[in-house]
């Protein structure tokens, strides 16, 4: 495709080169000003939903006085699965 767009441009190598910045920079108009505006609102970088009750991260929506790192209540880990597990033995220094 290129070999053909590069035969078919006119007026030697120097017209060549102006033919392709030329070509290079309508292509790059034509998705800046046409195709991007027109996909902007259909794409969700802008669809940010804030659901936090409180300004201060990591507080409760219901407010209150807790302390970063306690767990609720009945709970016995702060992370959802166990760090204990397949950790018993340490890795063979041979490797």
């Amino acid at each position: 495709m290129y070999a053909f767009i590069w035969r078919k441009l006119p007026f030697g190598l120097a017209g060549k080169l102006t033919g392709s910045v030329l070509l290079a920079a309508a292509t790059v108009a034509l998705l800046w000003y046409v195709v991007f505006p027109w996909a902007e609102p259909l794409l969700p970088f802008d669809d940010v939903q804030v659901t936090q009750d409180s300004g201060v991260p990591g507080d409760p929506a219901g407010g209150g006085d807790s302390v970063p790192g306690d767990a609720p209540a009945g709970d016995d880990h702060d992370l959802p699965y166990d760090t204990d597990q397949n950790n018993t033995a340490p890795p063979s220094p041979n490797r």
